[in-house]
């Protein structure tokens, strides 16, 4: 089992930065694929960005690419996602998620098994 804690969310200028973070529990933390996912509400969830065990691999999806990046740091069991040049359409709940299968760095939500709570980010006009 893995819980997962997400914070740093927020009330931003568009424009703006804002760098989340989603801790793990587990001594497991450096086998999986972790992923940030957002949903606004009306709208389903969206994937944001996916990163590797080692860290080593990245996957974005093209709204956020080059304004977001994702990161981990396997001896504090956290990954990080650094938000960049907001945009009043990035307002979301985000949340992070964990894939047991050490491999792949998949865009939809079934493929990974664990999820926290979520972390709201709105960024006004």
């Amino acid at each position: 089992q893995v819980q997962l804690v997400e914070s740093g969310g927020g009330l931003v200028q568009a424009g703006g930065s804002l760098r989340l973070s989603c801790a793990a529990s587990g001594r497991t933390f450096s086998r999986y694929v972790m992923g940030w996912f957002r949903q606004a509400p009306g709208k389903e969830r969206e994937f944001v960005a996916a990163i590797s065990w080692s860290g080593g691999s990245t996957n974005y999806a093209d709204s956020v690419k080059g304004r977001f990046t994702i990161s981990r740091d396997n001896n504090q069991n956290t990954v990080y996602l650094q938000m960049n040049s907001l945009k009043p359409e990035d307002t979301a709940v985000y949340r992070c998620a964990a894939r047991q299968k050490p491999y792949g760095l998949p865009t939809m939500p079934y493929e990974y098994d664990y999820w926290g709570q979520g972390t709201q980010v709105t960024v006004s006009s």
